[in-house]
Parts: structure tokens; C-alpha cells; sequence
């Protein structure tokens, strides 16, 4: 099979029963129909799985300088998710 972009050579994987098509060349990724959908739904079900707990209610009457506030905090990274996790190899 060849590229639809580049003409590159495709090799094909199977990951968790889907097979994704990989064009060795320009590295592109393609899918099969309803592949996009059972990646979607595996990715909620592991994201589900590995949901972080909610943070701990505040204590009132303690000092709140500094304290996390949701959103964004310096020096914390997202987990990669499933989906990334699977096209990292």
C-alpha cells in the first residue's frame, strides 16, 4: 500500500485489536473506518480509569497565599493520555 500524501511505503500495526496504517516515509497515520471511533471510546474508558481525584475541600480559617486554585500550576504536566501513549512507538 502506498501513502495517499508522500507515495511512501505504509506499514501496518495492530494496536489493542485496531490496526493503524503508518507511512514509513512521512510518518503519517491512517485508519480504517470506525478505527477513529474505537480509539475514541478506548481513550474514554482509560482516561475514566485513570481520572485523578478530586482536590480536598479548603479548610476555613486557614491562609489561602499561595494555595492551587485549579487550572494550570507551575511545574505540573498533563499525563499523556492513551491515545498518545499509543503512538509513541
Amino acid at each position: 500500500m502506498q501513502c495517499p500524501k508522500c507515495r511512501g511505503n505504509m506499514r501496518t500495526y495492530e494496536r489493542n485489536g485496531v490496526h493503524i496504517e503508518q507511512c514509513e516515509n512521512c510518518r503519517g497515520i491512517f485508519l480504517d473506518y470506525g478505527e477513529l471511533e474505537t480509539l475514541t471510546r478506548m481513550e474514554t474508558q482509560w482516561s475514566q480509569q485513570h481520572a485523578a481525584p478530586p482536590p480536598p475541600p479548603p479548610v476555613h480559617g486557614s491562609p489561602s497565599w499561595g494555595a492551587p486554585h485549579g487550572g494550570y500550576h507551575h511545574g505540573h504536566h498533563r499525563q499523556r493520555s492513551w491515545v498518545g501513549m499509543l503512538f509513541s512507538s
